[in-house]
């Protein structure tokens, strides 16, 4: 009989790597937040993979980027403790993409935490030819060489179209230390229902959102809780949400041409919620200003960071 293993895992890349698709795909389930606007992951989300022989905890690090605020400086603050504290990092790199500079600022980082695991995964697979990928797995090795980075294994993967993920799982495991079960069965995920919330509502607000700088906004659930006197098999979950965006311009964009747009986020968000959580939501959404929070330490501590 083998030994049950546990630990943590830690995905980490540039924005826009796959880390969030990778995490769900592993999961089999959605936890993460996955938008296709870069740095949308602040808080560390971990999704949980239960096995017979071994319980994977996945932690969604930030994407590293070098800090341009304090936002930005608490993002990588937390990306460090968070490297140190895990079994095993793994860097994506996407296979339809050339390594570039973000990526080997992100490599030499790791590279400082020495006890650590390193894995490197090629994502994204699916969106690459045969020929690229074999390229982008060499250069990833040269990659490792150059930073003094030893990878424990480099694994192409593609979390959309299923390929190689349950090869990337027993790796991974296979690499955890052995010891008992963390969480209990059902858990997909440690972060507080309110956290996951704020992100879905989050994500339904950021879609379409091209021009505008997906970083200044950030959403908190002021409260959440069941309705009373309702009938035990018709639950309803009232969730109240203040949606905080720096400036007036971009509040009107939020709530749209007669609220439009506050509405359809709020319908998106709703029915991912619902489908989260199991249980029909109302959900009362606000947008309110908090002027250039990213730079105030004060509004950065209320909003979470």
């Amino acid at each position: 009989m083998s030994k049950h293993r546990s630990g943590f895992v830690s995905f980490v890349g540039r924005p826009n790597a796959g880390k969030s698709t990778l995490t769900n795909a592993l999961v089999g389930t959605k936890v993460v937040i996955t938008s296709d606007k870069p740095q949308t992951t602040r808080t560390v989300v971990r999704g949980i993979v239960h096995r017979e022989d071994a319980q994977l905890i996945l932690v969604d690090t930030p994407g590293l980027h070098r800090p341009r605020t304090l936002l930005g400086e608490r993002l990588n603050d937390l990306v460090k403790t968070t490297l140190a504290e895990v079994d095993v990092v793994a860097v994506c790199l996407p296979a339809n993409e050339k390594i570039g500079p973000g990526d080997r600022f992100i490599v030499n980082e790791m590279a400082k935490v020495k006890r650590t695991i390193k894995v490197a995964i090629a994502t994204k697979t699916d969106l690459a030819t045969p020929e690229q990928i074999g390229l982008h797995l060499l250069d990833i090795q040269k990659l490792g060489a150059e930073t003094g980075t030893e990878w424990a294994e480099i694994v192409p993967v593609s979390a959309k179209a299923g390929d190689q993920v349950q090869l990337l799982q027993d790796l991974l495991v296979g690499l955890l230390p052995e010891g008992p079960q963390l969480y209990p069965d059902g858990d997909l995920s440690d972060a507080p229902e309110e956290i996951l919330a704020a992100e879905l509502i989050r994500e339904a607000a950021l879609e379409g959102l091209r021009d505008e700088l997906p970083h200044s906004v950030a959403v908190v659930v002021e409260e959440m809780r069941l309705r009373e006197d309702r009938p035990a098999d018709k639950p309803l979950l009232d969730i109240h949400a203040n949606l905080y965006v720096e400036r007036d311009s971009q509040k009107g964009i939020m709530i749209g041409p007669k609220g439009a747009r506050l509405k359809a986020i709020g319908t998106r968000a709703r029915k991912q919620i619902e489908a989260l959580l199991g249980t029909p939501v109302y959900l009362d959404l606000h947008v309110k200003i908090a002027k250039d929070w990213q730079r105030d330490p004060k509004q950065l501590r209320k909003l979470g960071f």
